[in-house]
C-alpha cells in the first residue's frame, strides 16, 4: 500500500509542482499592492520557517550530520531564495516588463541542457533540443498574445539575467552534489537563509509598511504554503530523483498556466494565440520528458 501511494505521488508530483509554482505570479501580484517586494519575501520566508519548524522537529529524519551537507543546503537556499526570487522581485521593482521577464526566465531549461554535459555529465540528443525549442516557442506565443513584451531598463534586465543564472546554477548544483535531503529540512534551511539575507535588504531599502488587507493575507497564505513549502519542496525532490533538464522543462508550462490562473483570479483575458502557445509548451515538455534514453 505504501509503495503504491509513493508511486502515484511521484507520478503526479510534477503536475502539482507546475500548478502551485504557476500560481505564485498571480498571488504575488495580488499581494504587492499592499507590501513592498523585499518585505514581502522576508515576511514570506519568516512565516515559512515558523510553520516548518514544529514539523521538522516532530516528523523529520535526522538532521544533516556533516558540515558539507549544511553548506550545500545553505548554498542552494541562497541561490534559489535570494538570487532567483530576490533579484526577480527587484527587477520588477526597477521596471522590468512582465513579458520580457518571462522570456528571460524561459531560457532556463535551455541553459540547463547546454551546461548539463559539462557540470553533471547529462546527455542531450535530437529529441531533447526539439522539445526545448518547441516549448520555448510556446512560451513566446503565450507572452506575445498578452501584449506584455516591451523595453525594460538595463538595470532591470541585468537583475533578471542574474536571477536566471541563480535558478540555473541552483538546479545544476543540486544534481552535481548528489546529497539526498529530507524535503522539510531542506525547505526550512532554504527559507531561513532567505530570511536572514533579505530582511536586512528590506530594512535598508524599503519603508517596511504593510497594509494587512484580506487580499494580502490570501496572497501570503498561498505564497507560503502552496508556492514555498509545497512547490519548491517538490522541485528539489524531483531534482534529486530525476534528470535536471527534464525537470527544468516543466517550467515551460508556468507562463501558460500562470495566465489561466490570472484569468480565474484576476479576470485577465485569455486569447486563442495563448491557447496555441499552451499546447506547444505542453508538447515540448512531453517530448523532453519522454525522449529516448
Amino acid at each position: 500500500m505504501e509503495r503504491m501511494t509513493k508511486k502515484y505521488f511521484w507520478r503526479f508530483a510534477p503536475f502539482i509542482f507546475v500548478m502551485f509554482w504557476s500560481g505564485g505570479y498571480t498571488f504575488a501580484k495580488l499581494g504587492l499592492a499592499y507590501i513592498e517586494p523585499m518585505t514581502l519575501l522576508a515576511v514570506r520566508y519568516g512565516i515559512a520557517v515558523c510553520l516548518l519548524l514544529p514539523f521538522i522537529l516532530w516528523f523529520s529524519k535526522p538532521w544533516p550530520a556533516s558540515v558539507r551537507h549544511w553548506a550545500v543546503l545553505g548554498v542552494t537556499g541562497f541561490l534559489l531564495q535570494c538570487v532567483y526570487f530576490g533579484l526577480s522581485y527587484l527587477a520588477f521593482k526597477k521596471g522590468m516588463n512582465a513579458g520580457t521577464a518571462a522570456v528571460i526566465m524561459s531560457l532556463q531549461p535551455i541553459l540547463v541542457a547546454a551546461l548539463g554535459p559539462t557540470v553533471i555529465a547529462s546527455r542531450g540528443g535530437r529529441h531533447l533540443w526539439i522539445g526545448l525549442i518547441i516549448g520555448f516557442i510556446g512560451v513566446a506565443l503565450v507572452i506575445v498574445s498578452g501584449n506584455s513584451l516591451g523595453p525594460s531598463p538595463w538595470v532591470a534586465v541585468f537583475l533578471a539575467l542574474s536571477a536566471l543564472a541563480g535558478i540555473t546554477v541552483a538546479t545544476l548544483f543540486e544534481k552535481w552534489h548528489g546529497i539526498k535531503t529530507d524535503p522539510m529540512i531542506g525547505g526550512f534551511v532554504q527559507y531561513f537563509v532567505g530570511f536572514i539575507f533579505l530582511m536586512p535588504v528590506a530594512i535598508a531599502t524599503e519603508t517596511m509598511v504593510i497594509v494587512w488587507h484580506p487580499e494580502l493575507i490570501i496572497s501570503l497564505a498561498y505564497l507560503v504554503i502552496a508556492n514555498s513549502i509545497i512547490s519548491v519542496g517538490i522541485y528539489m525532490a524531483l531534482l534529486q530523483r530525476g534528470d535536471a533538464t527534464s525537470i527544468s522543462s516543466l517550467l515551460y508550462l508556468v507562463p501558460p498556466l500562470a495566465m489561466f490562473i490570472a484569468w480565474a483570479v484576476l479576470g485577465e483575458a485569455v486569447t486563442k494565440l495563448a491557447l496555441a502557445g499552451f499546447v506547444l509548451s505542453a508538447a515540448g515538455v512531453y517530448i523532453v520528458i519522454k525522449r529516448p534514453s
